[in-house]
């Protein structure tokens, strides 16, 4: 069984908001910090500041002591597979092994073309993530890294200093479609389990799938999941399972705010959306009791919150997170 953890997402467009955030997060006992992989926000108009990924999360480390680095997630085909090996090996070595690489194939097809990237179809993009995931270990752990694949190669890709943590880095990778599912299970040490990207949107700005993505789909990706990983020879407590989770909390069970959060999400009503594996909604007596089930029933170990407000946060921190956590 693995431990329970909590992680907090990071303001994405601006350092000075970000630094702050990470400092207070560390010293809540938050075991990571993550911050998205994207040129543009997905969370408003191109034009939004973000701040790039792994530059970020580098200044992080730089001023914080403990608390781990998680971007969430990398996409795969931003950086070509040797630079995001220097990359990483570079943040764990100035983390002293506090990385843990998120990564993904990639989704928001406006990125890509606004900076003149191909983006291929999600066969392709999911061969380029399990060729990466292969580079990444090569530049990682052997003195004379070499890999030949379709889609990338190295050769005597010397990669000094390499990562501080042994074998390497533990590598996460973010979704839920079935390829995804296949590679995680074959490579990962852990798996951030999001709803399916089947029409270029995330679940924050796609309600159908928000709504379609309850406990019984759930089960169906993981009953899945454990199908790949007999087919990789492992054991499912061999892969740790990851979730995100959007934080509304509130001392009064009728707070209207709950319903609009429930609305804007897509969710008929809050009774709904109170059930869905993706938030953690109500009161923090609500919260722990509805977060106890979900460990126990789905096996999730390690959660990454985004809260909705500054009383969420604070809620989350001093009510709920001290019931799993020391």
């Amino acid at each position: 069984m693995h431990d329970l953890k909590f992680g907090i997402f990071l303001p994405t467009g601006d350092f000075a908001a970000a630094k702050k955030a990470a400092l207070r997060a560390e010293s809540e006992g938050f075991y990571s910090v993550s911050i998205n992989d994207h040129f543009f926000t997905p969370l408003g108009p191109p034009q939004t500041p973000q701040l790039e990924s792994m530059t970020t999360l580098t200044a992080v480390a730089a001023v914080t002591e403990r608390i781990r680095l998680v971007p969430t997630v990398v996409a795969a085909s931003f950086r070509s597979p040797p630079m995001l090996a220097k990359i990483t090996s570079t943040l764990d070595q100035v983390s002293q092994g506090r990385l843990t690489l998120g990564l993904g194939a990639g989704w928001k097809q406006d990125e890509y073309e606004a900076h003149g990237y191909p983006y291929p179809s999600n066969a392709e993009r999911l061969e380029q993530l399990a060729e990466t995931v292969q580079v990444l270990k090569a530049m990682w752990t052997q003195a004379e890294p070499t890999f030949a694949g379709r889609r990338f190669s190295i050769r005597k890709a010397y990669n000094n200093p390499r990562p501080v943590q042994q074998p390497h880095p533990p590598l996460m990778l973010g979704g839920s479609g079935s390829g995804l599912l296949k590679i995680a299970a074959a490579e990962a040490d852990l798996l951030n389990i999001i709803p399916p990207i089947f029409n270029g949107k995330d679940f924050v700005n796609d309600p159908v799938m928000t709504v379609k993505f309850d406990t019984p789909y759930l089960k169906r990706r993981l009953d899945m999941l454990h199908g790949c990983l007999e087919a990789a020879g492992r054991e499912p407590q061999d892969l740790e399972l990851s979730a995100l989770l959007m934080v509304h909390l509130s001392r009064d069970a009728a707070d209207p705010a709950l319903a609009k959060t429930a609305t804007r999400l897509g969710f008929p009503d809050v009774d709904t959306a109170l059930r869905s594996p993706l938030l953690l909604m109500g009161t923090p007596d609500k919260a722990k009791h509805d977060l106890q089930t979900r460990i126990e029933e789905l096996g999730f170990s390690y959660h990454i919150v985004i809260p909705a407000s500054a009383e969420s946060h604070e809620l989350f921190v001093k009510e709920v997170m001290p019931a799993f956590v020391g």
